[in-house]
């Protein structure tokens, strides 16, 4: 009978553990918001994520409120990749975002390609709270 009572216990332990982990994975669902300095003005920039299982998903509002869908995304081990087009005067504009997830922050980089050559400046995204 003790045995089985310890079994029982160790295996309660062991859930308890398993979901402390999962609580404690990264997830970087919600609303992130930042801001960049163009030509000495502040542009305001808003990002939603979604992360279902393995897939990241989410759109960025942009002018007349149009919301763009990040493409490529991917989430691994807190490090979070997308893309972003638009389109302006029948032009393309693509950037690259890449960051890393500590709690309610997103620290990284993006690049973007700008008369012929690639434009890299750094990026920190706050998760709106709820």
């Amino acid at each position: 009978m003790q045995r089985r009572q310890l079994l029982i216990l160790g295996l309660a332990v062991l859930g308890l553990v398993s979901q402390v982990q999962a609580a404690d994975k990264p997830d970087p669902t919600g609303t992130w918001k930042w801001s960049v300095k163009f030509n000495d003005q502040d542009r305001e920039f808003t990002l939603k994520l979604k992360l279902d299982g393995d897939k990241l998903t989410g759109s960025m509002p942009g002018r007349n409120n149009t919301e763009t869908n990040i493409e490529d995304a991917t989430f691994k081990d807190g490090e979070i990749k997308f893309s972003v087009t638009r389109e302006r005067n029948n032009n393309k504009f693509t950037t690259k975002y890449t960051g890393k997830l500590e709690g309610d922050t997103i620290k990284g980089k993006t690049e973007s390609e700008r008369n012929g050559q690639t434009q890299s400046r750094d990026w920190e995204a706050k998760r709106e709270k709820a």
